[in-house]
């Protein structure tokens, strides 16, 4: 034992790539359906056709001998070739050796003899069955047979090659290839399973991953090459987690070395005793000011360290609605209140603040629309405002980048609301796209994929 272990070590083990887990799959797969379809051939034989003694062939054979006992010799032979219905055939012969069937010391049917003497009306007739495997090897005709003597001593002989009776061909096939087509999809289902499992689980790793950048690592299963796909993917997980906590760290230590420097020229302003350059110089250190906490904010975004969770995105919406109604703004509202959905909250509510937000400044009638499918989330942030010319449709998604001819440039902001927006809708796997409504205004629509 322990030699066959060392050598079953020693051995190089094969590697199941997904190329030979189909080859292998599919080379099983047709070997065991050609076995079933021999089984199912073997068994039907049997299970779809009827005992003898429920058929009615028994019935049929003892009418066919009684037609011939009492016919008058000279006819028997041309009845019993008339008797035949095509599933078996009807021969009369005068000696048992004509008949061409062996002799057999125990060739009786022990349950169907006593039913075929009574409809025979004759308790002292000798009934022979045979089957194909009481006949010789070199027999002209192996099948099922049955011989009756008459009142004569001559004998009737009855041939089917086939047992025939019970179910016809077309129905056995019927039950045969359902019988497939089930074992087929039990096959399929079994050999997939290896192979489908892995990848659904590599792919709702991935998803997670996209949603939220605490996600724990993929299982390592599989064949070989998926096996080294998802290590690959783990390992870049983690170095994108090592370099998502850097940055942060980096991004906390630069706020706080430039937050220092612009305090001292505030405080240093106060000395200047001119108040319109008094003033200038406090518009840009707040001006300053504000683009640097934008711009941490934006590149830090905290919200995409937020973990996945479900919740109810209808209330979300009605809660953000709400929270613009209690300041002022009345913003209008349509769709379910109701609308499970699996993402990160907190970065959704920034989206919907930020959209209804810049509705809200650069428009009029600030309305919210929620559509909702069984395969996506739409969400709408429209407005009566001057709307964006087409060509800066997607410009405004850069960083930093402000209109300054269609909307208004007073209003504050420094360009990153609708960068970040956008950031945070793809990282749900989602799209962010803008378009003017046909009548005057912006149209926001926000697609969020279910499932």
């Amino acid at each position: 034992m322990k030699r066959f272990a060392r050598l079953r070590q020693a051995l190089p083990k094969p590697r199941i790539t997904i190329a030979r887990w189909i080859t292998l799959t599919t080379l099983t797969a047709m070997l065991f359906l050609l076995l079933l379809k021999g089984l199912f051939s073997l068994l039907l034989s049997v299970w779809a056709q009827p005992p003898l003694l429920e058929s009615g062939v028994i019935e049929k054979v003892a009418t066919v001998t009684r037609i011939l006992d009492a016919a008058p010799a000279a006819q028997r032979s041309n009845i019993a070739r008339a008797a035949g219905d095509g599933t078996y055939t009807v021969r009369w012969v005068q000696h048992h050796d004509d008949a061409g069937v062996p002799l057999l010391v125990d060739a009786e049917f022990s349950q169907g003899t006593p039913i075929l003497r009574a409809l025979l009306k004759r308790p002292e007739a000798r009934v022979e069955v045979f089957e194909p495997s009481d006949m010789p090897e070199y027999a002209p005709e192996r099948g099922y047979a049955v011989m009756i003597d008459l009142s004569d001593k001559s004998w009737v002989l009855f041939r089917a090659t086939s047992r025939s009776w019970g179910l016809d061909e077309l129905p056995r096939n019927l039950v045969t290839l359902a019988l497939m087509l089930a074992s087929s999809l039990g096959v399929a289902l079994l050999a997939a399973r290896y192979l489908a499992k892995p990848l659904e689980r590599f792919a709702e790793g991935a998803r997670r991953f996209g949603k939220d950048f605490n996600a724990p690592p993929i299982p390592v299963v599989g064949p070989h090459d998926l096996r080294q796909a998802i290590l690959a993917f783990n390992g870049t997980q983690a170095q994108l987690k090592h370099f998502l906590n850097d940055r942060t760290q980096m991004l906390a230590a630069i706020s706080h070395d430039l937050r220092a420097p612009l305090t001292r020229m505030r405080l240093r302003a106060e000395f200047i005793e001119e108040a319109q350059l008094q003033a200038k110089l406090f518009q840009d250190v707040d001006e300053m000011q504000a683009m640097v906490d934008a711009a941490l904010a934006f590149f830090r975004d905290d919200a995409r360290l937020e973990p996945t969770t479900v919740f109810d995105l209808g209330e979300l919406l009605l809660t953000v609605v709400d929270d613009f109604k209690d300041a002022g703004v009345n913003v209008g509202f349509s769709g379910p209140r109701r609308c499970v959905y699996s993402g990160r909250p907190m970065g959704i509510k920034r989206v919907l603040v930020n959209l209804i937000d810049n509705a809200a400044k650069y428009g009029r009638e600030p309305t919210v629309e929620l559509v909702v499918t069984p395969w996506q989330i739409e969400i709408s942030v429209l407005d009566r405002g001057p709307g964006i010319a087409p060509a800066l449709q997607e410009q405004v998604f850069a960083p930093f980048y402000r209109i300054e001819g269609s909307r208004n440039r007073h209003t504050g902001g420094v360009g990153l609301g609708l960068p970040a927006a956008r950031a945070i809708v793809l990282e749900h796997g989602g799209s962010l796209t803008l378009g003017n409504r046909p009548d005057g205004g912006l149209h926001a629509r926000v697609t969020l994929p279910l499932g």
